[in-house]
């Protein structure tokens, strides 16, 4: 066989032979086609990648709630333009070609688009071969992924009945969030005096009151529930490194299976020191987008858990890079798995969930009735755990006309986070 002449090869497709399907017929991406809809009241975007059969297609997650319509402009505008006519069996390929097309790479806005079409290109693979998604990952090392919810409350009591309720209902795992009187505390809005207050950020942040008032809360809600369920608790990078010593020496009775996001990117260096004087595990990353700034952190370790996002870091093929080197380096994965990832992007996390060996936890989301009607087959929690579709690709397929039925809120209605201040009227980090 002759080998391939790249000088002479189109410019669009790469300048290698198409692979075939089973009739013999070439493959090639035809369309690059992206959906907004809000079933949940957050918005997701939806990306479709098409082919020249019409029943053979990919489907990817590419939500980024803050910036929802720069990510659809990136992929309808320059994404789109550069997939037609490629094979998409290509994927790293792609992926790389997309990377660097922008040439000023990173950021969640490139980052969630390429994650948008790498996951859809996955799923299109899977579906291709008639395998589920996990399975051309490596296969399946578990058969399902252990999933942890979240509760919240005004005191310990409510919050240990609530824990063990969510024990009942078979989980193992379950996030805790404690009220602080009198300030925003991330995770219970509802139990403000004036929920509309908090909602528009006219409660300001309190990191001394955090500090006095929430590990207290958490020892006692441990007391209560004994040491048959394991406790979370996120501090959504509140403290500053200052603060975050004092946060994990006093919450050390409360025996939490892991502490997430103590700080922000922003201060990621201070990682090591409270990784090398707490015994606290540390789980971080739901905010990055470049497996770089997940590589600094790896290397010693510096942290416990990964909390790797999968459409914002860029799809599951840089996902699957830092799992790797999660397993090599004895971190676990803890990912992301909040409501506005879409189902689409769920369904891809359990796919990567399953067959890696770092996993450790998945966050798992729980939809509105809505959600289950724009996306046939979505995956809810069962006995604490999550198990993957056995239907050839993710598993998770995308009602268009349901869609249409939910439309996005407008785009600032998600920056209220951008709002939040301290209580000398200083911008607080959300």
């Amino acid at each position: 066989m002759a080998l391939p002449d790249a000088g002479t090869a189109p410019l669009a497709p790469a300048p290698w032979a198409p692979r075939v399907d089973e009739r013999g017929a070439t493959v090639r991406i035809t369309a690059v086609r992206t959906f907004l809809t809000a079933p949940h009241g957050c918005p997701h975007l939806i990306v479709r990648i098409e082919t020249g059969d019409p029943g053979l297609y990919g489907l990817g997650c590419a939500s980024d709630p803050q910036r929802t319509l720069a990510v659809r402009s990136v992929l309808d505008d320059y994404v789109a333009p550069l997939l037609v006519g490629r094979d998409p069996d290509d994927i790293d390929d792609i992926h790389r070609l997309l990377l660097n097309s922008a040439y000023w790479r990173g950021g969640s806005i490139t980052g969630n688009a390429l994650g948008g079409v790498d996951v859809a290109l996955w799923d299109l693979k899977a579906k291709r071969l008639g395998a589920p998604l996990y399975s051309v990952l490596g296969g399946r090392v578990r058969a399902f992924a252990e999933a942890y919810t979240h509760v919240d409350g005004a005191d310990a009591a409510e919050i240990a009945d609530k824990v063990q309720a969510a024990r009942a209902r078979g989980y193992r795992h379950v996030r805790v969030q404690a009220a602080v009187p009198g300030a925003d505390t991330y995770g219970t809005a509802g139990r403000a005096a004036d929920p509309e207050a908090v909602r528009a950020r006219r409660v300001p942040w309190d990191g001394a009151a955090y500090l006095r008032h929430v590990p207290g809360v958490l020892t006692a809600v441990r007391e209560r529930v004994g040491d048959d369920v394991e406790l979370l608790h996120d501090v959504h990078e509140r403290l500053d490194p200052r603060q975050a010593p004092q946060f994990l020496e006093r919450i050390r009775d409360a025996r939490l299976f892991f502490v997430e996001d103590l700080l922000a990117p922003e201060d990621a260096g201070h990682f090591r020191r409270l990784h090398a004087v707490s015994p606290v595990p540390l789980a971080v990353g739901e905010l990055f987008h470049d497996p770089a700034q997940f590589t600094a952190l790896l290397l010693a370790p510096d942290i416990d858990f990964a909390r790797i996002r999968v459409p914002t870091l860029g799809g599951l093929t840089p996902a699957r890079k830092v799992a790797a080197l999660c397993e090599l380096r004895g971190v676990r994965l803890a990912p992301h798995g909040p409501a506005d990832v879409s189902p689409v992007g769920q369904a891809a996390t359990l796919a990567l969930d399953v067959s890696s060996h770092a996993f450790g936890v998945q966050e798992a989301a729980v939809f509105k009735d809505p959600v289950h009607e724009v996306y046939p087959g979505t995956v809810t929690a069962a006995d604490g755990g999550l198990v993957p579709p056995e239907t050839p690709g993710h598993g998770v397929d995308f009602d268009e006309a349901a869609a249409r039925r939910y439309p996005v809120p407008e785009p600032l209605a998600h920056d209220r986070w951008a709002l939040l201040r301290n209580t000398d009227g200083s911008v607080q980090r959300p």
